[in-house]
């Protein structure tokens, strides 16, 4: 089986040290797998701050903008690979779904990626109570999102377990969902094709 805790420890225990270093990963197999997905997040959520900063200029804002897109891709490339190993698994230990076993709405991956978002804004909100420039009122706001954070955190945690039960039991079918995304590809984006064939054109 997949365990949960070690996944969420793992994403929590990246983003403290990946603030004080550069994004680094130690693990292997399916960890492994997820930490590097995991620092897709991690890099995309900086940037989509920088993307709203007011001191931000247009030529930042556009260098950022394609950052987000190439992390953005990459990240939802990970969540495929999370679950392309977890049918390898399966497969390796010879586990089928039981017949007429129904699909969940959300595979592992996207909930691992689910997972590793919120590890994040639960970091990000508790340094929000560090800071020395806040009143009462903004500190009793972020504890209320923090314990909402907490909780929700707790229970995603808690479901993806009994999903990968279900899977790993054969209750449940599992297959990779295919995102098939079109902005990144310079022959289904139509704004980047066009673009090249004006350029072979001149």
């Amino acid at each position: 089986m997949i365990d949960v805790k070690q996944i969420t420890e793992m994403q929590r225990e990246c983003v403290v040290r990946w603030h004080g270093q550069e994004v680094d990963n130690a693990h292997q197999g399916l960890l492994g797998v997820a930490c590097t997905q995991h620092g897709f997040n991690f890099r995309l959520w900086h940037q989509e701050d920088i993307a709203r900063s007011p001191e931000a200029g247009d030529v930042e804002i556009a260098q950022v903008k394609r950052a987000i897109d190439g992390l953005n891709q990459q990240r939802n490339d990970w969540i495929e690979r999370i679950d392309d190993v977890i049918s390898e698994r399966l497969t390796d230990l010879g586990i089928g779904p039981d017949f007429g076993a129904p699909l969940n709405t959300e595979t592992p991956g996207s909930c691992i990626d689910r997972l590793s978002i919120m590890s994040l804004r639960l970091y990000h909100l508790d340094e929000q109570l560090q800071r020395d420039d806040v009143n009462a009122e903004h500190v009793e706001r972020v504890e209320q999102k923090l314990a909402i954070c907490m909780l929700q955190h707790e229970d995603l945690a808690a479901s993806l377990s009994q999903l990968l039960d279900d899977i790993f039991t054969g209750r449940k079918r599992h297959k990779t969902y295919r995102q098939c995304k079109m902005y990144n590809d310079p022959t289904l984006n139509p704004q980047m094709y066009r673009a090249g064939q004006v350029r072979k054109a001149g």
